[in-house]
């Protein structure tokens, strides 16, 4: 084998890179654990290891948003997922009696459990929400019965469904902080990856985020780093997704972010 055919079977067979194929119509967790190579986890088994092994799909899986704009080694999911987690530990004092920041902990790592299956779905993938509940709830009954169901008696498998239909259902206050952070911690890398591209990169679009912050006390948060981004690009033309189609995000970008953070 030449030197060139060897670097190339190395770099094809990269333990860290995962590839996830494109799945066939009508989409389903069967088809997307078929082709988990080498196997798929072992289901009803009475060891969390199972379960252990489908978590690593969210620290290779990244979030997708970022590659519309070339940021190909971005944040995972996880990623994402563990700065949310300790951002609950700086709970405003206003807020901090009205919410059970263990569950809200427990709520951030568990929110995008599903991507680990479904993978990360944007506003401009052209899924519709339904659709996207469909994959996302299907997975995380895969997760809670087929992969834990049978561990210590499945309490920490319904646990986890319990915790994250709260968070889809968005009717509770602990729900609505986390979903608050969620859209924070975008912020917070939007406006990362600018500062550090030197403005060679305009991530407004997902400045829209701000408008759904719920809660005052996170709607501070997002003011303070709307502002940190206006300071940064000082005079120089920049978009404000926080105005939608009036600060320069296309009419289509604009109407996706709608359709996916509606109710």
């Amino acid at each position: 084998m030449s030197s060139s055919a060897g670097a190339g079977l190395k770099e094809s067979l990269d333990p860290g890179v995962v590839i996830s194929p494109k799945i066939s119509e009508p989409w389903s967790v069967e088809k997307v654990t078929a082709t988990i190579h080498p196997k798929a986890p072992v289901e009803e088994s009475g060891s969390p290891v199972p379960f252990f092994h489908i978590l690593e799909r969210l620290k290779t899986g990244k979030r997708e948003g970022w590659r519309r704009f070339g940021i190909n080694r971005g944040e995972s999911i996880a990623d994402h997922m563990y700065r949310m987690s300790l951002m609950t530990l700086l709970c405003p004092p206003s807020l901090a009696p009205k919410v059970d920041l263990n569950k809200c902990m427990k709520m951030c790592l568990i929110h995008d459990m599903a991507e680990s299956i479904v993978g990360d779905i944007t506003p401009v993938d052209g899924v519709p929400k339904p659709e996207k509940s469909r994959r996302e709830a299907e997975t995380m009954d895969y997760i809670s019965k087929n992969l834990l169901g049978k561990v210590y008696g499945g309490l920490a498998g319904q646990e986890i469904r319990a915790i994250w239909q709260e968070y889809e259902d968005s009717k509770t206050i602990d729900s609505l902080f986390v979903h608050d952070i969620d859209k924070m911690e975008l912020l917070l890398q939007m406006v990362e990856y600018e500062k550090r591209a030197d403005k060679r990169l305009d991530l407004g679009e997902f400045a829209y985020v701000a408008t759904k912050v719920v809660l005052p006390e996170t709607q501070e948060w997002a003011k303070d780093i709307l502002k940190e981004r206006d300071e940064f690009w000082g005079t120089e033309v920049h978009v404000h997704g926080e105005a939608g189609v009036n600060g320069g995000v296309k009419e289509a970008t604009s109407k996706g972010q709608d359709a996916y953070y509606s109710k």
